[in-house]
């Protein structure tokens, strides 16, 4: 069985070394290179990696995916699309291996740990499948780019683990152009719909981004309910900024009502609430929150849904409604995961005074 790895890459010299020794358990190693003008195409020359410079002009990552594409041999069984910034734990092959399949079209999902803590502790992961047998496919979308095929697919879950170092230096400024330009030339796509209305909340184009998440919401292709809720929350995020607080609510109740198994809704609404002074309604909504146990395995899931967050905000909740020995519980809670939160502290001090 041969198991290829491709990449493109632009100026990564930092990551050359630490890449390589993650793919390593690969046969082969490929990398278009697309304008360095750093040591990043010497050093992958230096560690073995076939590599070819070509600059995509005007610049696509679709493009620069399928030229990436091109470069691998027709042998390979197995190909794996794996960015600069991104490490394999150690033994992912064997895990490939035991789960390879022959055949035409295949997927194989792993665990993306898309942000990681100082002490590699994953803090937002969901299952990818950049993973996948050669034939018949090819990246699609200027940005955000998809894995496409018009045959039908088969998926296999393996339990490989990747992680994802990004460079937060990095611009990410051609994102908007590419987004505009995937919806104009895909309009019905509802993944554009939703990621340029993401894209405009990001650069505070509030009116811009409601417009866009709206046509996300209608578009008769938009039938994933996680995502749908996400634009809904998006939505409302953009009319507190706008101090529509009425219109906000409205859409965190949406939200909730769309994805009632999500966290992130109810948490969302219940810090808009403590915002208001509204204790009660913030505490019956983060209550309902903490009845959900299990975290969503797709890229929709917030880090402030499972961290400490939720447990401050019950905290003061309890605490402006009275209920003391509820929220020295909360705060404890909150503690466990951030002891060194030197305003937890201190409130911990407070709420036992107030006992």
């Amino acid at each position: 069985m041969k198991i290829v790895v491709y990449a493109i890459s632009k100026n990564e010299e930092k990551f050359v070394k630490r890449w390589v020794k993650s793919m390593q358990e690969a046969d082969e190693i490929y990398v278009l290179d697309t304008g360095s003008t750093d040591n990043t195409v010497k050093l992958l020359k230096k560690y073995g990696v076939k590599v070819k410079r070509k600059v995509i002009n005007p610049w696509r990552f679709d493009v620069a995916r399928n030229e990436s594409l091109k470069m691998l041999p027709k042998d390979a069984d197995i190909c794996a699309c794996i960015d600069l910034d991104e490490v394999f734990e150690k033994g992912w092959r064997e895990r490939l291996e035991k789960k390879y399949c022959k055949g035409n079209n295949i997927r194989y999902r792993y665990t993306y740990n898309w942000k990681l803590d100082k002490n590699n502790k994953p803090l937002v992961s969901f299952i990818e499948d950049k993973i996948h047998s050669l034939n018949s496919y090819y990246w699609s979308h200027p940005v955000h780019e998809v894995l496409t095929t018009k045959e039908k697919e088969t998926y296999i879950d393996t339990d490989i683990i990747l992680n994802h170092y990004p460079d937060s230096t990095k611009s990410r400024s051609s994102y908007l152009p590419l987004l505009e330009l995937s919806v104009k030339e895909s309009p019905l796509d509802d993944r554009n719909l939703h990621y340029l209305g993401r894209e405009y909340m990001f650069y505070k184009m509030f009116d811009k981004a409601i417009d866009t998440f709206h046509k996300h919401l209608n578009c008769p292709n938009a039938t994933w309910k996680d995502e749908r809720c996400a634009s809904m929350r998006f939505m409302a995020r953009c009319y507190i900024n706008k101090k529509y607080l009425p219109e906000a609510i409205f859409w965190y109740q949406n939200a909730i009502t769309e994805a009632p198994y999500l966290r992130e809704s109810y948490i969302e609404l219940a810090s808009l609430y403590e915002s208001l002074n509204e204790y009660q309604e913030a505490y019956k909504y983060l209550i309902e929150a903490l009845k959900i146990k299990e975290k969503s395995n797709s890229y929709i899931n917030e880090e402030f849904a499972w961290n400490d967050t939720i447990y401050d905000l019950l905290s003061l909740a309890c605490y402006y409604t009275k209920k003391y020995e509820e929220a020295i519980k909360y705060i404890k809670e909150a503690l466990k995961i951030n002891p060194q939160n030197k305003r937890y502290q201190d409130n911990l001090k407070i709420m036992k005074e107030a006992i």
